[in-house]
């Protein structure tokens, strides 16, 4: 009988840098000429973003930032290795990594077999780790095991198709040497003391940056770089389908598999109403509190506008989690989110389940 769990994380790139340069990307977005001198001034931020930005640009509030994430991962973790799942299938956004001009599929299911991974070689621009020193001290020539179930994939594929759900797969990848950060970082942090992580991994790239995917290489620009818009992403409301469906293909397997979305909420760098310095917390603490609360629809009342003008192109990831969760009635477990106006994006980690398939 299937059993599934649920798991929201965060893949924030900067947490594999050490505390001084962890809101280096607000340093490089303060420089910016095209933002009004006065958003840039400290004196008119808010209480919070002058006590985590301080004297020493985020580098004190960075440590705090670190520990509470961790935390979160460490219970994550926690929650996946008593759970022993069959595999872990990771919802990801690809930000011009493996995907490029040739081909923007909506989703893909990656059939790929075990392979090695390089994080600090295969580094991709977007994930903002070129040639940055890393919190843990490894080289370019750290490698680890990265276990796939291809045959997992190839039925869930099946599943979906037969569904009516138009999905690409792939047996390897396209442009990237090995995987996304999306993926790669997910798991580097659910092992963020270095135990080993053993769980076969089936990863589904999503086009969550939709107009920005190829035109703003699904990454950031000064805020008066124009760019000609790519078309868009599939709608939330299609993503939160597409997550029920891989949950009705599932719930009939016999598997144990966590389905774990992988992003953090609104970004900084993707919010023009906030002049891209923080990130849009208060429409966050509003779907947060409707996460909280079970009220799905409120979610899928979300239109891609909504999602454009707050920054959240990455939450795409999470809508595809709460459809497969309703589809599920899994049962929310735990829940917190860690806000912040200085390190980018909000932080919320969930737990949903497990749930068996015919309790």
């Amino acid at each position: 009988m299937a059993e599934i769990l649920g798991l929201g994380l965060s893949h924030y790139p900067l947490l594999c840098v050490p505390d001084a340069s962890m809101a280096s990307l607000l340093a490089w977005t303060l420089e910016d000429p095209d933002i009004p001198a006065h958003e840039k001034d400290p004196i008119n931020w808010s209480a919070q973003m002058q006590e985590e930005w301080s004297n020493d640009k985020g580098a004190k509030a960075a440590g705090r930032h670190r520990a509470e994430l961790v935390r979160n991962f460490d219970r994550a973790r926690d929650a996946l290795d008593a759970f022993k799942p069959d595999a872990v299938l990771i919802w990801g956004d690809d930000q011009y990594e493996n995907f490029k001009e040739d081909v923007i599929p909506p989703w893909t299911v990656c059939a790929y077999p075990d392979m090695e991974v390089k994080p600090w070689d295969h580094a991709h621009e977007s994930s903002a780790m070129n040639d940055r020193v890393n919190v843990w001290g490894e080289g370019k020539d750290a490698a680890f095991l990265l276990r796939g179930r291809p045959d997992i994939a190839k039925e869930l594929t099946t599943g979906l198709l037969q569904q009516e759900i138009d999905v690409a797969y792939a047996y390897k990848p396209l442009h990237h040497k090995s995987a996304g950060h999306a993926f790669i970082n997910a798991t580097l942090f659910l092992d963020y003391h270095r135990r080993g992580f053993e769980h076969p991994v089936i990863m589904m790239p999503l086009n969550c940056y939709g107009r920005k995917v190829i035109s703003a290489k699904g990454f950031f620009t000064r805020f008066s770089h124009d760019v000609e818009l790519d078309p868009p992403s599939p709608s939330p409301k299609r993503f939160m389908q597409m997550g029920a469906a891989v949950a009705r293909v599932l719930k009939a397997s016999p598997y144990r598999i966590a389905l774990v979305a992988s992003s953090s909420w609104s970004h900084a760098f993707l919010c023009d109403r906030t002049w891209r310095l923080r990130p849009d917390t208060e429409t966050d603490e509003r779907l947060y509190a409707a996460l909280r609360a079970g009220d799905y629809d409120a979610w899928e009342r979300v239109t891609l506008d909504d999602i454009e003008g707050a920054g959240q192109q990455e939450l795409l990831n999470w809508f595809a989690l709460l459809g497969a969760m309703r589809e599920l009635n899994a049962p929310l477990q735990w829940s917190e989110m860690v806000p912040t106006d200085v390190f980018n994006s909000n932080k919320v980690f969930v737990q949903y389940g497990p749930v068996g398939a015919n309790p």
